[in-house]
């Protein structure tokens, strides 16, 4: 059996990382933490998730500065992320791609949608992972 996927969920709103929780648990396993400062702090640890989800307006840290923190870091930049934000502000949108966000979704988004986007990309990195093993 395969072990569970890792998701690490940084929002400061209690009912997104809650939501979050209930969405993904069933299929990963999922981790929240309440700004990119403690974000860092867990990765720090040792702690390697498979996607990092993240909201953009937070205290201490905010997620295009933990974004460009990660992207960084040979460590963490491979890690895909995905954006949740409340505002639809284009320039802000195109902060969150420059600084290496797989994808941006702005609040409300649609849960089922996200989930199925997280499924696909799981799915097409391991595509990409099977054919470079065997190319």
């Amino acid at each position: 059996m395969k072990a569970k996927k890792k998701i690490l969920a940084i929002d400061d709103d209690n009912s997104i990382r809650a939501l979050l929780q209930i969405l993904l648990q069933r299929r990963y396993e999922v981790t929240s933490r309440e700004d990119g400062y403690e974000a860092l702090l867990w990765l720090e640890q040792g702690n390697i998730p498979d996607l990092i989800i993240a909201d953009i307006q937070m205290p201490k840290m905010d997620g295009i500065h933990f974004i460009k923190m990660i992207k960084k870091s040979g460590y963490y930049r491979d890690i895909p992320v995905i954006v949740l934000s409340g505002s639809d502000d284009k320039t802000l949108k195109a902060q969150c791609e420059s600084a290496g966000a797989y994808k941006f979704y702005q609040k409300p988004f649609n849960p089922n949608i996200l989930l199925e986007d997280i499924e696909q990309m799981f799915h097409n990195r391991e595509e990409l992972d099977v054919n470079f093993r065997y190319a």
